[in-house]
């Protein structure tokens, strides 16, 4: 194992972490607001990978021109889901926790079934895009294009949600309903919008790296599954309901995954994060960056 080897490894894996980051940042996002656990975020991201790879195959879009397409369709489908499901879920007067799982669990069982049905469980892909197949060498470290590409995506969206949710009214509105949802409607403030628009922004979010992972990821009814334990994981090991938490997660996960594949067989790089996960728990059970 040489010096160029682990390096490469390490910046490999420091690309995927940020796309891990963006993915885990929307789940944050909407745990952090309704204290809700969304069992069918890695469907989202299936189903954004999906629209990137029609989009290709119907129109002949580029993964890259699609992904602000599948962003704007994953936002109104995440409000639509809030409105139609989420919302009457909250609704519960007893065990509401164990039914907003149970509805977002069958949720996701549901879109999976739906993609088997209409889309077949083969595997797809997008074979041309301007980015695919290409490498960056830096100093003898070869960078893959669309991970590059995804990993510079992933800390733009970030940015701009932080500028979001800092600096604009609505982002102090969504603040404020995340620290007492029963507060603000003394004010005007109608939670219900804030929360469908909440989700909208974090479905929109995984949509965006659902649609770059979608240029140089095998796409399937299945996809999500992975991606979304890893998910769950980032958000635990960030904090529960911090943004950055999730996204600083992302990037440890990833490092860590790449370490680990360093000492260990490709096959059990997982081993890693879930050791660290763990690691974690014990020393800080709220999290790296969590309050709660």
């Amino acid at each position: 194992m040489t010096t160029a080897t682990i390096i490469q490894s390490l910046a490999s894996g420091l690309l995927m972490g940020l796309l891990y980051g963006l993915i885990a940042v929307g789940l944050a996002l909407i745990f952090g607001l309704m204290d809700v656990t969304n069992f069918a975020h890695g469907e989202f991201l299936m189903l954004a990978m999906y629209g990137a790879f029609f989009l290709f195959a119907f129109f002949a879009i580029d993964p890259l021109l699609a992904a602000p397409l599948v962003a704007a369709g994953m936002f109104v489908f995440g409000a639509v889901i809030y409105l139609l499901i989420v919302r009457f879920a909250m609704r519960a007067k007893a065990n509401i926790g164990m039914v907003q799982i149970f509805t977002t669990f069958g949720l996701a069982i549901l879109m999976r079934g739906l993609a088997q049905f209409f889309f077949t469980p083969d595997y797809r892909s997008i074979p041309t895009s301007w980015l695919g197949g290409k490498t960056i060498s830096f100093g003898g470290i070869f960078l893959p294009v669309p991970q590059l590409a995804g990993a510079a995506i992933a800390v733009a969206a970030f940015g701009a949600l932080f500028f979001f949710i800092k600096k604009t009214d609505f982002g102090r509105a969504l603040e404020a309903t995340r620290e007492d949802a029963g507060a603000v409607a003394l004010v005007g403030i109608d939670k219900n919008k804030v929360f469908a628009l909440g989700w909208g922004l974090g479905s929109a979010l995984v949509g965006l790296a659902g649609a770059v992972m979608a240029s140089f990821f095998y796409i399937y009814p299945d996809v999500g599954a992975s991606f979304a334990l890893i998910a769950y994981v980032t958000v635990a090991l960030g904090g529960f309901g911090s943004v950055f938490g999730a996204f600083a997660g992302g990037i440890i996960v990833g490092l860590v995954e790449a370490s680990t594949a360093l000492i260990l067989p490709p096959s059990l790089k997982s081993v890693g994060i879930y050791a660290v996960y763990l690691l974690v728990v014990f020393i800080r059970p709220r999290g790296l960056f969590g309050s709660i």
